[in-house]
Parts: structure tokens; sequence; C-alpha cells
């Protein structure tokens, strides 16, 4: 394990006698220095499928990914739909911009112009070419039925989610495949000793490469005050019409304020002082925007009831902190904020390495109408199980793997083994396949 050495963030915050010499000319610079873990499939989708798309938040880095040099895409025309002219040219006539586009070309923030989809949809009809368009977007597509319609079959889609962990250090994050390993795993590293402040502060601090890049929480903060306004005022009001604009962030900082709880649109709706048919079409509006993330629960044939509603979480923690006005010292005496914290973090960190891993298992919950219940279960595509509790607490004991362990007895032979995250520093063997391993394991080499 490379344990929390944050090369750039180190640069820019300490100003360490090892980093001095390194001179980041601006943010840009900054962000292009952090390696993807999505690169390979996205350049992988480009040798065999028409059109690849590039999804997620605002910020996340597409932009920058899609015109890397790993890439090796140097050659591309490369179009923004946030640039006005270009905008005004596919809206005014959307046939003719694409049939005067290069062969192979960049669309970014497509989102902005909808009407462009089926047209390329009956351009890559005429022309079957792998890695014709590389497209990339601030909205889910697939949660936007007309416009996923358009590309069934012919486009993959990719999401970029803001930096993991591992990225920021410079390591691959191989934790979600280890969960599935057929042998024994022996959960240690050569991290170096984290306080419980040290790893709270990373857990505040997110993984947006802008955010990131700033040297303390207010500047942080004051970006991500000007981001929520930018996705109103260019994302959000494009998707709907919305005639209050302020019901939004306030619904976001609701939803901030219940993550990890199961989602319940009459108390939603209660407490922003919305109809439940308008908060519904405006936290969709937040989900395809990749701001919210729904976990479903998972659920098998087995002669028992479970619960069927979502779990809600934010996409970053760096922006719950800032929905929430968390600092260290706060939630170091707030129990159940970090708690709360925690298993956001645990749970975007982990989505964001399934993406990229050989296993890429899917990721749900698990609770019962009795009370059991699991913070995260992963299933591969084998059916295979791994769970997940999340612990805030620095010490574990007996208690804290009953939930996987009645999991393990539900699942019988799909199950493959369970783990207790925490905040300590010491591996906790319960069982063979049952362990109590420190949360900073997650993002070991």
């Amino acid at each position: 394990m490379h344990g929390l050495s944050r090369a750039p963030r180190v640069a820019l915050r300490s100003q360490s006698s090892i980093w001095r010499l390194i001179i980041i000319r601006s943010m840009a610079d900054y962000i292009t220095m952090i390696h993807r873990h999505i690169t390979d499939q996205v350049r992988e989708a480009l040798t065999d499928t028409p059109a690849v798309l590039v999804n997620g938040a605002r910020q996340t880095g597409k932009s920058t990914l899609v015109q890397s040099e790993e890439l090796g895409e140097q050659d591309r025309q490369y179009l923004t739909f946030d640039d006005p002219g270009a905008l005004a040219a596919a809206k005014g006539d959307p046939n003719g911009f694409i049939a005067g586009l290069n062969p192979r070309v960049t669309l970014d923030e497509i989102q902005h112009v909808p009407e462009l989809f089926p047209v390329i949809k009956a351009a890559i009809d005429r022309k079957r070419q792998p890695g014709r368009f590389l497209l990339t977007g601030s909205a889910n597509v697939m949660l936007l039925p007309k416009l996923s319609e358009s590309l069934a079959g012919r486009m993959e889609m990719v999401t970029v989610w803001p930096f993991s962990q591992g990225e920021m250090n410079g390591t691959r994050e191989t934790f979600v495949d280890a969960l599935f390993s057929k042998h024994s795993v022996v959960w240690s590293g050569k991290s170096t000793v984290v306080t419980r402040g040290g790893l709270l502060e990373t857990v505040l601090a997110g993984g947006y490469p802008l955010a990131v890049a700033r040297h303390n929480a207010s500047r942080r903060n004051a970006w991500f005050q000007s981001y929520v306004m930018t996705m109103l005022q260019r994302d959000i009001r494009d998707l709907a019409n919305i005639s209050d604009l302020t019901a939004v962030p306030r619904l976001l900082s609701v939803v901030a304020a219940r993550v990890g709880g199961l989602l319940n649109f009459a108390d939603l709706s209660r407490t922003v002082g919305l109809p439940q048919s308008t908060l519904k079409r405006y936290f969709a509006l937040l989900e395809s925007t990749f701001l919210v993330q729904l976990l479903q629960p998972w659920s098998t044939n087995l002669g028992q009831r479970v619960i069927q509603t979502p779990k809600v979480y934010v996409n970053d923690t760096g922006l719950l902190s800032y929905l929430l006005g968390i600092t260290v010292d706060r939630i170091k005496t707030e129990g159940t904020l970090a708690g709360a914290a925690l298993e956001n973090f645990v749970y975007m960190e982990l989505r964001k390495q399934a993406s990229w891993s050989t296993t890429k298992p899917e990721i749900f919950y698990w609770r019962t109408a009795s009370g059991q219940e699991v913070d995260l279960v992963m299933e591969d595509r084998a059916g295979k199980l791994a769970g997940i509790e999340v612990k805030a607490s620095a010490t574990l004991s007996g208690n804290d793997v009953r939930g996987l362990q009645a999991l393990a007895t539900a699942a019988g032979k799909k199950w493959v083994r369970g783990i207790v995250l925490y905040t300590g520093t010491e591996v906790i063997p319960f069982a063979n396949n049952l362990h109590g391993v420190p949360i900073t394991h997650i993002w070991a080499g």
C-alpha cells in the first residue's frame, strides 16, 4: 500500500521540502498530472464501438480525459458545446453540423444539443466506423429515454467520477478485485500510520479535481458554492423548465442530510415544502446530473421479506461536507455525521473502483424487515457476493460482524467474504473469510 502521500495535494497545502521544487502553473496542470484509471477502458472502446460517451458530473475531468495524450486521440477534431458558436451551429442545423465534421470528432458536453443524437445515429448507420464519435456529457442519458434509445447498440458509455484516492496517490486500487479472489487474501500493507483526524480530512476533501487542488477547506467551500450555482444555471436549467431554482439546491442539501438512509419522498416533500410530483421531478434532475446516487437493495428468493426502498448518497464527500457545513472538529464530536460521511465515502470509492476493476461487480445494500443489515453488498457477474460494513469507530467487537454473518447465511454458496472497514490501524480476523480492515486499505496498490 502506498498510503496517503497525496503528492499534488501536499505540494499545494504544506509546501513540504520534497515538493518545494514542483511548480504547478495552473489548476489544469494539476489535473493533467493525475492518471485516470478509466482511460484504458475508453481507449479500448474506441477500437470497436462507433460512439463512446464519457459522462459524469461537471468538473470531474471528462474534457481533460478526452483530450489527454494518454488516450492517443490527438488527431481528432474537438468541439465543445460550452462554446456559444458551436452550440448555435449544432442547434440551427443538426444535419449540416454533423455532415461538416471531420471523420473522427470529439463533441464535448453534448447534453446541450439533444437534437444531435438521432443525427449521429443516422451517420453511424450509414458508416459504422469504430471510434468515429467521442462524446462527453454531464447528464446521464440512461435516465433520458429519448436520448438513450437513439444510440442503443451503437454507443458505449463510460462514467468519470471525481478522483479516487488511488488516482491521487498514484496507485491502481485492487481492493474490489481482492474481495472476489478465490484464494485467501492477506489484508496487510505498508501504509503509513494515519490518524483518525487525518482520515477525516481526506474524507471531507472529496475528489473533485479543482476542489482538492485548493489549499484549505474554506477555499474548497467557495469552489463548491460556485459549482452548485453553475450546475443550476447550465445543466439543470437546460434539462428542465424549473420555476424555482432555489428549490433544487435546497433539496440537494436535505438529501445530503439523509445520506445512507432510505429514500422517503413523503418526508422529503414535507421538509422541502414541495408537492411530491414536483419533488420527484427535481430529484430526477439531481440524479441525471450525477449529483445524487441511489443504492438499490440486494434480494434473492430466500423466502424472506426484504425492504425494497433504495438508499441515497451524494456523489462526493467534498460536496457533502460543503452542503452540510461539516468540519473535522464538528465530525469528531457528532458520531452520526462521521458514520454517514464515511459510509458515503466508502460507497463512492468502491463504485469508482468497480468501474475499472476486472470483476466489475454491481453494488447493493441488504436490510431485512427483522433488522438484519449490511451497508454494501457487491455481486459479481457469476452471482458471488462480498459484504462491506463501514464503522466510524477505531475499535471493533463481535457485534460489528453480525450483519455480515447473517448475510453469509442467507447467501449460502454465493458468499465469498465479508469486510468491516473501520478507522483503526490493525487487521482483525473474525473468521477465515471475515475481517476487520482499516479504511485506508481500500486504496492499496
